[in-house]
């Protein structure tokens, strides 16, 4: 778990930090817009349904003034769109964006029988939506002065410990690294910092049984997501701790 002091959300005299996070409505994302608005931020949830959308920011915020619910589908083009123009017209700019969103861990498949209609569609969300969602933001991203990324990753995309296994999952994933370390190249001249984050096996619908406290996995993503100006870019941490690549 990292210290709860690391990295400061609100500074004096600034209005509060705004993020947005995708896959909002469960597991890691439900826990990292809590502990985000916990540290100072608000929080914009994008979720694919929009009755679950409601009902997260109804419960993490029920007074409604810091957490609302945006549809947000990110293997849709036209959904992203409608997603820029609703933060543009609604909050006109955007601090930081958390790409969590991800599908298809397929443990038991194979590269060398995999269904390749499957690893398309999972680069469909795991790579291309949290690209797309990137390109779609950048205006709002760059009015803030502490512009931050945070791409949710896995150690399963590492290619230092691919021997197998999970071929959709792990290949989404470590083009996702390869997006973040170009992002973060681009855009270090514009004050962006651009991180993959590996939250660990967490008990989550999507990491099964066992596992860590989700609070602990969540807390690797806050800490990219408020880390200092002078803080680290194009890396890919847990626990505040790098990983290989």
């Amino acid at each position: 778990m990292l210290p709860a002091d690391e990295g400061r959300a609100v500074r004096p005299g600034s209005a509060r930090p705004l993020a947005l996070v995708t896959g909002a409505n469960r597991g890691i994302g439900r826990e990292v817009v809590r502990q985000l608005v916990e540290r100072g931020c608000d929080v914009v949830a994008g979720v694919r349904d929009p009755a679950a959308g409601e009902r997260t920011a109804t419960e993490l915020d029920p007074g409604g003034a810091r957490v609302t619910a945006c549809p947000l589908d990110i293997a849709d083009p036209a959904s992203i769109a409608a997603a820029a123009a609703h933060l543009t017209e609604h909050h006109g700019r955007l601090d930081i964006l958390v790409n969590n969103a991800a599908i298809l861990y397929d443990p038991g498949a194979r590269a060398v029988t995999a269904d390749l209609d499957s690893v398309h569609t999972a680069l469909e969300t795991n790579l291309f939506g949290a690209w797309r969602l990137a390109q779609a933001l950048l205006p709002l991203l760059r009015r803030s002065p502490h512009p931050r990324i945070v791409n949710v990753s896995s150690e399963g995309g590492s290619i230092s410990k691919l021997t197998g296994g999970a071929p959709a999952y792990s290949v989404s994933k470590a083009a996702l690294n390869a997006l973040t370390r170009l992002l973060a190249g681009e855009l270090r001249d514009d004050r962006f910092l651009v991180n993959a984050i590996c939250p660990g096996w967490t008990a989550t619908d999507m990491g099964g049984g066992g596992g860590r406290p989700v609070a602990a996995g969540a807390a690797s993503v806050v800490w990219a997501a408020l880390l200092p100006d002078d803080g680290p870019t194009g890396g890919f941490f847990r626990d505040g701790r790098p990983l290989p690549w």
